[in-house]
């Protein structure tokens, strides 16, 4: 008889609960719930509203309705902190908030770049958990003081609905804290900054069973006892990787297409050494001991800031124009280094201005500005990709794109004309169908990540992509 899971998947712009079953070798998806994720600004930071998303996850379990078991997964690195008597210390911070801004170069006075790099083979990013940790611990010395254990985002709404002080391995693996060799913590990276590694919480591996919601969570979502928290693939990306629907014949990468675009393969093990640290790549924990080998770059977050930012204009477009109207503009040789455009503001205005000083043409309208980020991502991409197959001395096939980006098919086909590849693009719900799928994983239901493949393949539309010639 076929289960029901509920792939709770929580992205930096929005949230949705997603009903799971998986039957005669395919899975149904079906969205029962969806709603906003809006950080807040306070006067001294950027926040995640935490207790709000909480309330709709509890949203989203209400309407789904009977059900096997469930599973979350969110973005990377953010964290919270849980105090000793189980109290929440504070609201998370948003990895995009200004507080981590120089922190990397004060923590190199202190441990070199190459050993951070060595222990946890992790790419150099300022919202790092690392960076945001020892940033914390710099501006609010007290709060860190009376931490217990530090959660990131998913194992944070774990312990909401569970009470489990727990960390799964795939999040943990973003924090640039954690050993991908060993498969643990490295509490050598934190006691080097005098930060008291007794915080870090307890590892659980993926697909296992969590513990059983509690009983007033379960009064409140009317369901019956005894409903188990699964570990899923709990960073969101992991999820996505695992619904990758490729054929273990070919070599491919994948991109996983949403506000960042993830860009890697998967490896047995992780690749550390100075080719890999050189061109700033990741390893982070996969499904079943796999490491995903991969970069993270800014992705569609580019088209969101400038859609946020012609709103307030009052020019209120929707994505569907917005796509219409680069589709319509003309091919460009403006390139924008995608990776100077992390942060909020006005991104319109600062791209113009980068292209008044590095002297190429500025953008007329929003379908030129719309055509140039997309066609400086493709050829970002084609740049990862060049660095992908020297490291791991592989020749990639196939490029498949999962995501709700996978959906952008002017992106698709600039991303096959650029690196001269074969572009799959879909399932669009790859990380709800990942997430449901690694707990059928967890539960016996699926008997290997090729199985879970071969179920993606079966259940979705595919579109696909040849280079231009």
């Amino acid at each position: 008889m076929s289960r029901n899971y509920l792939a709770l998947d929580l992205g930096a712009e929005s949230g949705r609960a997603v009903l799971a079953r998986i039957d005669r070798g395919r899975i149904e998806l079906n969205e029962v719930h969806r709603f906003a994720n809006t950080p807040v600004q306070l006067p001294d930071g950027l926040y995640w509203d935490a207790l709000r998303l909480f309330h709709e996850i509890c949203e989203g379990i209400r309407a789904a309705g009977n059900l096997h078991g469930i599973g979350i997964d969110t973005w990377g690195v953010d964290f919270g902190l849980i105090a000793e008597d189980g109290g929440l210390l504070g609201n998370p911070r948003h990895y995009r908030d200004r507080r981590t801004r120089g922190v990397p170069e004060e923590v190199f006075r202190i441990i070199s770049r190459d050993e951070i790099f060595r222990r946890t083979g992790v790419q150099f990013m300022e919202i790092n958990s690392l960076y945001q940790l020892c940033a914390l611990r710099r501006d609010s010395p007290q709060l860190v003081g009376l931490a217990s254990r530090l959660l990131f985002m998913p194992d944070l709404f774990n312990y909401f609905l569970t009470g489990k002080l727990a960390s799964e391995a795939t999040i943990a693996s973003t924090s640039q804290f954690y050993d991908p060799v060993n498969r643990c913590f490295s509490a050598e990276i934190l006691h080097g900054l005098d930060v008291d590694a007794r915080i870090l919480p307890e590892l659980r591996e993926t697909g296992t069973e969590l513990g059983p919601v509690l009983p007033k969570i379960t009064e409140g979502c009317g369901l019956k006892q005894g409903i188990k928290v699964n570990t899923t693939a709990s960073h969101d990306t992991a999820s996505a990787v695992a619904a990758v629907p490729a054929r273990m014949t070919e070599e491919w990468c994948y991109i996983s297409s949403g506000t960042w675009s993830l860009m890697g393969v998967e490896a047995d093990k992780p690749i550390i050494n100075e080719a890999s640290l050189r061109a700033n790549f990741t390893n982070e924990a996969g499904i079943g001991g796999t490491i995903r080998f991969l970069k993270n770059i800014p992705g569609m977050w580019l088209i969101q800031e400038c859609k946020r930012a012609w709103a307030r204009e009052g020019r209120d477009y929707s994505y569907a124009d917005l796509m219409e109207r680069a589709a319509a503009a003309s091919t460009t040789e403006t390139r924008i280094d995608v990776e100077q455009f992390t942060t909020p503001g006005n991104l319109p205005e600062r791209i113009c201005d980068y292209c008044r000083k590095t002297e190429q043409e500025v953008p007329a309208d929003t379908g030129a500005m719309c055509r140039a980020i997309l066609e400086s991502l493709a050829a970002r991409y084609r740049d990862v990709l060049d660095a992908l197959e020297s490291i791991t001395r592989r020749k990639i096939e196939v490029i498949h794109i999962v995501g709700g980006g996978s959906r952008n098919k002017l992106l698709n086909q600039l991303t096959a004309d650029a690196t001269g590849r074969h572009v799959v693009a879909g399932p669009t719900e790859a990380t709800a169908a990942g997430n449901a799928l690694v707990q059928a994983l967890g539960a016996g239901e699926i008997g290997s990540l090729k199985d879970m493949r071969e179920i993606a393949r079966r259940s979705f539309h595919l579109d696909e992509f040849v280079p231009k010639t």
